[in-house]
């Protein structure tokens, strides 16, 4: 169970117009929590911190009549009022909030899969591209190792970009990087970024401390 006075979860990674989903079963839970309040017009405010990073949080809070912030964009549900925080609805397109009964009384889940990396399109600009591919494709993948990768610079040539990236955690001193680079990053990024020129690795692998493979 979660606390009463907020609820949080790790989200993943909008643009344009708001899709999300609040299912029957979280509408009900929310509004009984929203009732035992006892405070007149209490709604939910949903917001994300540190949107658009690795360490992104998407939040559910109580939110009274005098903490309405004026930006704030509403969605009216049948049984509570959600407000969102405006700079936060990008990461929060396409979440999920849903409530489960178990044999423990049942839980609160939040899912935001935009949360960490923005969904992006051919027209985002070319980091935005890079970033999400890293953080929704390819950082799942080598996190079972402990590792990570991102991107540190990206350098604009006349034909296109070359993307200088950085591998830390399990990765970084690694012994088989050059094959996670060439035949797994390198390889993913310049077959879905017709504008990507080269990729290239800028880790001091001299560290190897927390490598997965020495």
């Amino acid at each position: 169970m979660y606390p009463d006075s907020i609820i949080c979860t790790y989200g993943y990674i909008q643009v344009l117009k708001m899709n999300m989903t609040v299912t029957e079963g979280a509408e009900v839970y929310l509004a009984e929590l929203l009732s035992k309040q006892n405070v007149e017009g209490m709604s939910v405010r949903m917001f994300v911190t540190q949107p658009g990073t690795p360490y992104a949080e998407t939040c559910l809070a109580y939110c009274r009549p005098e903490e309405l912030v004026e930006d704030d964009e509403v969605m009216e549900l049948s049984k509570i009022r959600f407000y969102f925080e405006r700079n936060s609805l990008p990461y929060l397109e396409e979440a999920l909030v849903d409530y489960s009964q178990d044999r423990m009384g049942g839980q609160l889940t939040i899912k935001a899969p935009n949360a960490k990396v923005p969904k992006v399109s051919s027209d985002s600009p070319m980091n935005e591209q890079i970033n999400y591919i890293l953080y929704s494709d390819i950082n799942p993948g080598l996190a079972s190792h402990g590792g990570e990768v991102k991107l540190v610079e990206l350098i604009e040539e006349t034909d296109g970009y070359i993307a200088v990236l950085k591998f830390g955690g399990g990765c970084q001193g690694c012994s088989a990087v050059d094959l996670t680079l060439k035949d797994g990053v390198e390889k993913s990024l310049m077959e879905r970024l017709p504008g990507l020129l080269a990729v290239r690795d800028v880790t001091d692998h001299t560290v190897t401390d927390n490598s997965y493979y020495k």
